[in-house]
């Protein structure tokens, strides 16, 4: 039995994400996440106009007369969450954590998915994958992968998006649309990304806080890397370290951005300071006039 005080965690993020999924995203997963391929469905009598190609040639021998084959859209979709649970996801300067509005982003992509009949896995991951649980329907399993999502311990406390994406192309051999939610400070990950995304519908979604972007004057403040236990101690009243930090932010945000989009990978960016329905609603609109 879960304690009483996740229960209600877990139903407050239910409540809250189905108020977006059933209002503000109403229609709009459905439009752009449609069946990606055709199966096999019957065959029938040819008739004059049909595709030669579509002949089945094996019932039409045992028949005597031509047979073609139907097919129907494939519309069932697997939705896999690969998420970066990384010591560095615990940390925000606002009213959440970056793990935190990770956890609530991924709880509306899954009931979008499950309200459509899709359904959903899980990949949490550090430097080593940390938790699988297999794609399923449900609203129960849904819980069970924001349950996982919002109190699972990792191990590991570094970033290995690449060993992620590996682990995800041995388990998931059917083509899935998959997010890959990071604050991706990490690197040598391009590489599997390019081949995770031939084989599969990729979307990164970037999640960072205003403090990873730019400097506050505080005074003298000691900062330390909760990934490798580095600690350094900063004098934030220094105006040229300050816009420093400031640029090498701006200018990584949009390396990023460019080396995701000369791969082919759609980025969704999310911030702790700002709601995430716009910029998941700017995604889904994007989409939607890209498969028109």
């Amino acid at each position: 039995m879960l304690p009483r005080e996740i229960l209600r965690k877990i139903r407050r993020i239910q409540i809250r994400t189905n108020r977006v999924v059933n209002t503000v995203l109403s229609g709009e997963y459905a439009s752009v996440f449609r069946g990606r391929g055709m199966e096999f469905d019957t065959v029938r009598e040819y008739v004059p106009g049909d595709e030669v190609r579509s002949i089945d040639w094996n019932v039409t021998a045992r028949m005597g007369l031509p047979f073609v084959k139907q097919f129907v859209e494939e519309r069932e979709l697997t939705i896999m969450l690969l998420v970066d649970v990384s010591a560095s996801g615990d940390f925000g300067s606002r009213r959440q954590f970056k793990n935190e509005i990770a956890a609530e982003l991924c709880a509306v992509l899954a009931f979008s998915a499950i309200k459509n009949n899709d359904r959903v896995g899980l990949i949490l991951f550090t430097d080593r994958v940390e938790k699988f649980v297999k794609p399923k329907k449900g609203k129960t399993h849904v819980l069970r992968v924001i349950r996982e999502l919002l109190y699972y311990r990792p191990a590991g406390t570094g970033t290995d998006i690449a060993a992620a994406l590996e682990f995800m192309n041995k388990v998931t051999t059917r083509r899935a649309v998959t997010f890959l939610v990071s604050d991706f400070l990490a690197s040598g990950y391009e590489k599997p990304l390019r081949i995770a995304n031939k084989r599969h519908d990729m979307i990164a979604v970037t999640v960072r806080d205003p403090r990873e972007l730019t400097m506050p004057n505080v005074g003298m403040i000691s900062l330390r890397d909760v990934e490798t236990g580095e600690t350094i101690l900063v004098d934030t009243t220094d105006r040229t370290l300050r816009a420093s930090y400031n640029r090498m932010n701006t200018e990584s945000a949009r390396a990023l951005a460019q080396r995701l989009r000369s791969m082919g990978v759609d980025q969704i960016s999310v911030r702790t300071d700002q709601p995430y329905v716009e910029p998941l609603l700017r995604f889904f609109r994007m989409r939607e006039k890209r498969f028109r």
